[in-house]
Parts: C-alpha cells; sequence; structure tokens
C-alpha cells in the first residue's frame, strides 16, 4: 500500500501533470507521495485507491483517470422511495441489483477499477461492465451501502453515473463508434492526398523539376503525422499497456509495423535515398480500421440480434374480465393482473395483490431462500412462486433483455462454457509470440542479404498476420446458428449451448409433459366425486403448473365455482399436490404418496389418484398420447436413446417398450435425485449427455447434463438450470437440430483452416519480399471480410432444407 504523505497546496509555478488524470495543473499543485494533482478530486481519488491496495490502476495505463474539476452532485434524490424504485432492478433484505450508466468509462483501467469495487466497499458483492455501451451492474448489500451510496462511491472515484428517470424500456441499436469513423476519415483523407503528392515522382521528375520533389515530401510527411499520432494512436497505446502488464496482444506487431513505415520513410526523405513508403502507411491504416470498424459493426449486429430475437418465449397467465388467458410476457403492460402459479416465474416487476405469497429469488441470487411477501408489498422480476398461485400487478413494464440475462446468471452457468473462447484467446497470444519470432528471423536475413528489403519484409510480417479472422468466426457462426435455432422455435441460453451439443452422444428423456402430450379429452375420473368437492380439486390443480394437474384443471372447467381460499398449498415434486381448500384437506398425487392401494389393471393411463380430507375419492385416468412425429425421431436418434426416466408407475411399459429402441433403458419411478444420478453416472462412463425434461421434477438433472432442454407448450414454467427451451412441437426435430450443432461446429473448424491458410501464404509472399506493407493491409480486412462471408453462406446451405416452424 503506498504511504499518504502530507499535501502541499503551495503554488508552482511550472506547469506539471496531473498523475491521475494527465491534464496540466493550471492554479495549484497538490503533492502526495512525489505525486503531482490537478485539483483535491483528483487527489481524493488517488488517497482511496492508495488505502485499498488498488495502485495498479496506474500500471495498467498512464494517467488513466478522468479530471476531477467538477461541482459536486448531489444524489439527495435517490433518498426518495419512487425514485429508488424506478432505478432498483432488484432488492432483498441482503441483496440488491442496479443498472446505471457511466459515461466516464474510457480504457482497461476504468474496468479493472469498476470490477475491483469490492475492495474498497465489502458491501459490493461483484460489478459487472459492459464496456461498448458504457453501463455498470453492480450488486449490493443494501444493509451495508444504499443506492445513494453506491451512486456517491462512484462519483468519488471518478466515474460519476448519467441517471435519468426518463428509463426506455427497449434498448436502442448501438450506434457503431464515431471516433472511429473520425480515426477511418483522417485515414482515408490522408492515404488519397499522399497517393496523389506521390504519382509525380513515381512518374518521374525533370531536372528542372526537383525542387518539387522536397516540397511534396514534406507535404506528405505532414499529412502522415496525424494519420500515426490520431489514427494509429490506439494501437500503440493497447501495445503499451500490453508491455506494461507484461501481457503481449494482438496489436504489438501492428504498432511495430506502423511505427517501422513511418521511421523508415522518415529516413529516406532524410536521406535522399527514397520517397519512403507514407502512401503505404496511410494505406494501411485506412485498411486497418475499415476492418477493424466491420468487426464491430459484425458484433454489435450479433449482440442486438440476440437481445431481440434469441429471448426466451415466457408466458404467463392474465386475469381479466372475460376470464383467465395466457398472454406472451412482451405483451403485458402496466396495471395487468397476473395469476403466477407455483414454481412459476414472476416475469415483470409487480405488486402482491393477495394477502401474503412466498418467493424464491433464487432465479437472480443463486440462493434458494423463500422470501414472504404480504399484500401490497414489491415483487420484482426473475422471483419464483412458492406455493399457493399468487396476483399480482404488473408495475414496469418487462425487460426482456433483463430476463435472458437473469437466464445467464453466473449461478446456472456449467464449468464448460466458452471452451473456444478460451483456446482463441490462447491462440492469439502464443500467434504474436510466433509473428514477432518470425519478423526478427527474416530481418536478420535479409540484412545479411539485402538490407533494402528489410523494413518492407519485416512490416509485411507484421501487418499481413492476423488472427482476426479467428477469433470472429466462432462467434459469428453460432450467432447465425442461434438465429436458425429461434427461427425454429428452439431458444438457447448462449453461443455455447451450440459447441456443447455437437459434443452430445447420449439422450435421455422424461416422460409426462416431454415426450407425451395429453389432452383434457382423455381425462376420465374413476370413483364418486360431487360437484362440491370437484370445485375443491380444481381450485387446488389451479394453484400447480405440472402437466398433469393442469389437464385435471381442464376436465373440471365445467364446474361451478365460487368463493375459494387457499391455504398451505405444497407441491412434492414426484409425488402430488396439497391443500386446505375452504378448510377441506385436499390431496391429489401417486397411489404410494397419498396411502391408497395403486391399482393395476388400467395400464393404459396415467392415474392420479385423489383424496379430500384423507378419505379416498378414487383416481382420475389420463389416456395420454404420445407427441407426433416421436417414434421417427427415436429411429433417426439410434443408440443415441440412452434412456426413459419417468417419475409414473409401470403402466405405460409395454407401449413405451414399442416407441423406443431396445437398447434404451425404461425407467420408471424415477424421482429428482434418481434421475440426477442416472445422468452423473453417465457422464462418469464418458459420455456427453443432453437430459430432455419439462423442467419440474427434473431441474437437478437438466443441471447436471452437458445440455438440459426443458419442453414447453403454452406455459411460462421453465427452470433457469436449464440450457435451452423448446417449442413441444419442434421435438420431432430434435435429430436435426443436433445435426446443425455438428455442422456449425465443422464450419467453426473450417474457418480455422480458412484463417491458417491465409495466415501461411501471407507470411510465405511477406517473408520471401513478394508482399508490400499496402497490399497487406488489404489482406488483412480481407481475410475477416471472407471470413464472415462463408460462415453466412455455409450457416445458410446446411440449413435452407431444415423444415419450417411446425404450427
Amino acid at each position: 500500500m503506498e504511504s499518504v504523505t502530507t499535501t502541499n497546496l503551495a503554488p508552482v509555478t511550472n506547469k506539471l501533470a496531473c498523475y491521475h488524470c494527465g491534464q496540466p495543473c493550471e492554479d495549484e499543485v497538490l503533492k502526495v507521495d512525489d505525486k503531482s494533482f490537478c485539483c483535491l478530486g483528483c487527489k481524493t481519488v488517488f488517497e482511496i485507491l492508495s488505502e485499498n491496495n488498488l495502485g495498479d490502476y496506474y500500471k495498467l495505463q498512464s494517467a488513466p483517470g478522468q479530471q476531477q474539476l467538477r461541482p459536486s452532485t448531489n444524489f439527495e434524490f435517490l433518498d426518495n422511495e419512487e425514485v429508488r424504485q424506478k432505478l432498483i432492478e432488484f432488492e432483498s433484505e441482503g441483496y440488491a441489483k442496479v443498472t446505471l450508466t457511466v459515461p466516464a468509462i474510457h480504457c482497461a483501467s476504468c474496468l479493472w477499477l469498476l470490477e475491483n469495487l469490492y475492495r474498497i466497499n465489502r458491501n459490493i458483492f461483484r460489478t459487472e461492465v459492459n464496456f461498448p455501451r458504457k453501463r455498470v451492474t453492480l450488486f449490493f448489500n443494501p444493509k451495508g451501502i444504499d443506492l445513494k451510496g453506491v451512486v456517491q462511491l462512484l462519483d468519488k472515484i471518478g466515474y460519476p453515473p448519467h441517471i435519468t428517470l426518463n428509463a426506455q424500456e427497449e434498448q436502442q441499436r448501438p450506434s457503431y463508434n464515431k471516433k472511429l469513423l473520425l480515426k477511418l476519415g483522417v485515414a482515408a483523407f490522408a492515404f488519397g492526398n499522399i497517393m496523389l503528392l506521390s504519382f509525380p515522382e513515381y512518374l518521374g521528375l525533370a531536372e528542372t523539376e526537383q525542387q518539387f520533389k522536397w516540397i511534396f515530401s514534406l507535404l506528405n510527411i505532414a499529412l502522415s503525422l496525424p494519420v500515426v499520432f490520431y489514427s494509429a494512436w490506439d494501437y500503440f497505446t493497447s501495445a503499451w499497456k500490453s508491455f506494461r502488464i507484461r501481457q503481449i496482444n494482438l496489436d504489438v506487431p501492428l504498432a511495430i509495423g506502423i511505427a517501422a513505415l513511418f521511421l523508415r520513410s522518415l529516413y529516406d526523405i532524410y536521406m535522399g535515398t527514397g520517397p519512403g513508403y507514407l502512401d503505404s502507411l496511410a494505406g494501411l491504416l485506412f485498411f486497418l480500421l475499415t476492418g477493424r470498424w466491420f468487426q464491430n459493426l459484425t458484433y454489435e449486429n450479433l449482440a442486438f440480434d440476440r437481445d431481440y430475437k434469441a429471448f426466451f418465449p415466457l408466458a404467463v397467465s392474465v386475469e381479466s374480465d372475460q376470464g383467465i388467458s395466457t398472454s406472451l410476457v412482451v405483451n403485458l403492460q402496466k396495471d395487468h393482473v397476473m395469476l403466477v402459479r407455483n414454481q412459476e416465474i414472476v416475469p415483470a416487476d409487480s405488486d402482491l395483490l393477495d394477502e401474503e405469497a412466498l418467493v424464491d429469488y433464487s432465479f437472480v441470487t443463486g440462493e434458494a431462500r423463500p422470501v414472504l411477501r404480504r399484500r401490497g408489498e414489491h415483487v420484482y422480476a426473475g422471483g419464483r412462486i412458492v406455493g399457493k398461485p399468487a396476483r399480482l400487478m404488473v408495475t414496469r413494464r418487462v425487460s426482456q433483455g433483463h430476463l435472458t440475462s437473469l437466464w445467464n446468471n453466473e449461478v446456472f452457468r456449467k464449468s464448460d462454457e466458452s471452451r473456444y473462447k478460451r483456446m482463441i484467446d490462447r491462440t492469439a497470444t502464443r500467434f504474436t509470440w510466433v509473428i514477432l519470432s518470425l519478423a526478427v528471423g527474416s530481418a536478420i536475413f535479409w540484412y545479411l542479404n539485402d538490407a533494402s528489403q528489410v523494413w518492407l519484409v519485416v512490416s509485411s510480417i507484421l501487418i499481413v498476420a492476423c488472427p482476426c479472422a479467428l477469433a470472429l468466426s466462432a462467434p459469428f457462426t453460432y450467432g447465425n446458428m442461434l438465429r436458425v435455432f429461434g427461427n425454429h422455435h428452439f431458444y438457447l441460453k448462449n453461443a455455447d449451448v451450440i459447441e456443447r451439443m455437437a459434443q452430445v452422444d447420449g439422450i435421455v428423456f422424461d416422460k409426462t409433459g416431454t415426450i407425451t402430450n395429453g389432452s383434457a379429452a382423455t381425462v376420465s375420473f374413476k370413483g364418486q366425486l360431487n360437484d362440491g368437492e370437484q370445485e375443491l380439486i380444481r381450485a387446488l390443480t389451479a394453484g400447480s403448473a405440472h402437466p398433469l394437474s393442469t389437464l385435471i384443471h381442464r376436465h373440471l372447467e365445467g364446474v361451478p365455482q365460487g368463493a375459494v381460499t387457499l391455504n398451505g398449498f405444497n407441491e412434492v415434486p414426484g409425488a402430488g399436490v396439497e391443500g386446505m381448500v375452504n378448510g377441506h384437506h385436499v390431496r391429489i398425487g401417486s397411489g404410494a404418496w397419498l396411502g391408497m392401494e395403486e391399482i393395476t389393471t388400467d395400464v393404459q393411463s396415467t392415474r392420479v389418484y385423489a383424496s379430500i380430507d384423507g378419505i379416498p375419492k378414487g383416481y382420475f385416468a389420463i389416456g395420454s398420447r404420445q407427441r407426433p412425429g416421436l417414434s421417427e425421431l427415436l429411429q433417426k436418434l439410434g443408440k443415441k436413446s440412452l434412456a426413459l426416466l419417468s417419475g409414473d408407475n409401470t403402466g405405460d411399459r409395454e407401449r413405451m417398450s414399442a416407441i423406443f429402441p431396445q437398447e434404451t433403458e425404461l425407467r420408471f419411478n424415477q424421482g429428482p435425485q434418481e434421475k440426477l444420478d442416472y445422468i452423473r453416472q453417465q457422464q462418469d462412463n464418458g459420455r456427453h449427455v443432453m437430459m430432455i425434461g419439462d423442467g419440474l421434477n427434473d431441474s437437478g438433472a437438466l443441471k447436471q447434463s452437458h445440455v438440459g432442454v426443458a419442453v414447453t407448450d403454452d406455459t411460462g414454467f421453465f427452470t433457469p438450470s436449464c440450457d435451452a427451451i423448446l417449442q413441444g412441437s419442434q421435438l420431432p426435430a430434435l435429430s436435426e437440430f443436433l445435426q446443425l450443432a455438428r455442422q456449425a461446429s465443422t464450419i467453426v473448424k473450417l474457418c480455422f483452416i480458412i484463417s491458417f491458410l491465409y495466415n501461411v501464404v501471407g507470411l510465405s509472399f511477406a517473408i520471401s519480399g513478394h508482399l508490400t506493407p499496402l497490399v497487406a493491409a488489404i489482406l488483412m480486412p480481407a481475410s475477416s471480410i471472407t471470413v464472415v462471408s462463408f460462415t453466412s453462406a455455409a450457416v445458410w446451405f446446411v440449413s435452407r432444407n431444415f423444415q419450417r416452424p411446425r404450427k
């Protein structure tokens, strides 16, 4: 930790640069540990960072901070509860989340400091920085630091957030980097004019015109200065930062190549040995920046498409004067009344209308600890209702991007995600060292054979070699494939899922609600139930999202229903549902759970037993039917179909045996733990397992599997542990989805080969002296354009014959 000494406030006549922000100290210089600061604000930030062992902030970049000469901002308005509610995305007893726009974010030092805020204040758990959009998401303990304290901390260290209460519900498409376009324009202007001024010398000057040679050369130098010191400056600063932190990045060889061209050109002009390579230098920067602009445009388009087209299609029950109907969350409006059942996600910020409800915020915080909410209290989007259903009034329209970010919560990430990203990072680092070694070796060779070629060859090597195409191939291929899957009602959490799907060699199925799709017309009751008892069961099943409960509820729709009171709702996975309805203890579920004797004569249906006040009433016989196209799917999968794991009894064994391949294991009476254990056992045997379930009794198995897919029909129920959501009607297309994932992986590998061949061929020409820096600069972005075009065409080609979405 750097010690803090007495501050010297005496004016200093010589203008020194501020250690924190780099601005000149105009009026007075504040001294701390022989370091100069232009104002009290910059000095204070330095002292805060020093006291918290964050001095590395200044090692990443010289003078990385923002000048603090600004009036102190009054954040008292953040104490207003209405204002807080508009800004806070989530808040519980010991956990809160807020996302703020911080315009001062501008470099790697900013990212490092903001991601280390927890070291300054222990009540901040972590921060996530979106650098392109200059947004910071902070997770903090509201007991230890309130929203105003968080904002004041950001302001104190030089990153004041821009707070507006007119928050837009929809994110706007990101604008292209204006600064990059300005640099590109400067390079283009210089490139054209330097080429124009170089033509006379290229064509030859008469003896009487030689005096113009120096004039043209000086004009070319003047035009090249803004190219080198403005358009190319990011390459130099990036390379310098990498040296400061002892890491080599991809900008190092480019910075060396640009400097080599510029210095060699100055030498040639000064010594009169030639016109130099200033036209090539300006052209080089023009094409490099064009390639960077194209790459940024590609990533922005992918991010925009991901935010708005690849979201999961969550639906919710909405109350109105006409009754209860199902609505997509994107259609929810303020003051709409939602009915959210047990284990369903609350899709929008809302207020509770019932007396009380239990809400599990593990989807947001990762901790499964239900919180009691009472009438009128706020319930945040992302909470899961536990127990009896809850009526909620929407207070803020749903943010689809917020729900997608919840799905990607790090709590639910798998350990083997982003393997291709890690591989690219390792390859890029090694690649840079290889290129630098080749440049040094080639320089020695040409110096010994033809010294005039050294600078040209070295510059060409450093410029033409680029793994940018390698870095673009995977995200662009998987991003395009995400779009294809989404168009066919298969919604993936992120692009990493496609990579894991390509490795799947074993598939495990759940039965009820997954491969079977019941119909209310096939439900019948065997036993004695009067109208009042049917009303009690209908009220109980209204609170459950299980497919069998939904079918029974639909079957009893014609039963007259008056006012009912549901208390003590409890749903036991793999067993059944119980609760107190109008003072009666109602239970439905398996015979073993209810203590009733199992009926074995009716083997063609699934049985759900019922009891009221401990008296057995009979059972509902549900003649579920398999999904259309299931037999064809299982034939295509063949030996990949490992097992059917069902929580039902063995009544369906004969019918399932006729559908599934002989090698497929059929296991019945399987609880959630047995399903998870089976998946783990297969993984221990070297299998890459995909689990297909409904997310009700198999959430643990979905999370344990390499790829967990939740099948849904017309309900908003799903588990955050799943990696994908598949519309039920698209289940027969699962084999095609797996094939597309494998083909996407193949396309990425082909892109790697293309990038490798490009570098081998380009380097061969450069090392042999047959490639100029200007041509190298043209080839560099051309390689990225080639890869992007290839991936787009290849994804279109492999998916062109894919069946259209089922209705």
